[in-house]
This record gives structure tokens, C-alpha cells and sequence, in this order.
């Protein structure tokens, strides 16, 4: 795997954090990507739960996959439903994954319980980078 892509649906919170973990975890001459099918911005509260546990995803910025030069990408990780439902024919055939998260952008309560899932959702993203540059 040289070159991962991270694909959600609108690149604001779990594809950016798999990023952001990757680009830690991921050997070197990996390069790391995240895109969206659509872009809605880089979600503050993902930038908030990264920064507790010391992963700066601030500078990222939210992209659609026709910002990534998707020529060199070799394996497409989906992280929710309607981005493996909805992959674009380019990306279809490629190896990856598909990683059904919960979407906390769409949590409910209160502000601390909405972090809570963003946390849930960090820490299973977390795992899982870890378990695929674990070979």
C-alpha cells in the first residue's frame, strides 16, 4: 500500500481523523489522502477530540475526491455507508476496506455526550489504522 485514501461522505470528521491517525502510523513513502463524495468542511469538534489525545488535524482541510490525484491512489478505505454506496467508478475496483462508523456530526444531547461519540468514533478509528500498518 502506497497511497490511501480515506473516503466519507463529506470529509468534516471520520475520514479526516483516519487521516490524521495514518499520516502518523503509515510507513514511510505512504502517502495519505481523505476526500468526500461531497465537502462540508473540517468539523471543530473532530479537531477538538484529535487534540486531546495529541493528533493536530487542524491544517487539514475538507476535499471532494476530485482534489486528490486519484490516478495514484492503490487502496480506498470507505468509513460509512453511502461513500462505498456512492464510490466513484474509479475507485470502485481498487483494494480497501469498507469501515462502517457511526457519523458523530450527527450525534444528539447535550455538547458533552456529542463529544463522547466523537470520541467512540476517534478511538475505533484509532484501532483500526493501527491494525492496518500493523504488517
Amino acid at each position: 500500500m502506497k497511497n490511501i485514501l480515506f473516503l466519507c461522505t463529506g470529509n468534516s470528521c471520520r475520514s479526516q481523523m483516519a487521516e490524521g491517525f495514518a499520516r502518523q502510523q503509515a510507513p514511510v513513502g505512504t502517502a495519505v489522502y481523505s476526500a468526500g463524495i461531497e465537502k462540508h468542511g473540517l468539523d471543530p469538534r473532530a479537531v477538538r477530540v484529535m487534540a486531546e489525545i495529541g493528533v493536530d488535524i487542524s491544517n487539514q482541510w475538507s476535499k471532494t475526491v476530485n482534489g486528490i490525484p486519484a490516478e495514484c491512489i492503490d487502496t480506498v478505505i470507505t468509513l460509512c455507508g453511502q461513500a462505498a454506496e456512492t464510490c466513484p467508478a474509479f475507485l470502485v475496483n481498487l483494494p480497501g476496506a469498507h469501515w462502517s462508523l457511526p457519523d458523530p456530526a450527527r450525534a444528539e444531547g447535550t455538547e458533552m455526550e456529542v463529544l463522547a461519540v466523537f470520541r467512540r468514533v476517534r478511538d475505533e478509528i484509532q484501532r483500526r489504522v493501527a491494525e492496518l500498518f500493523a504488517c
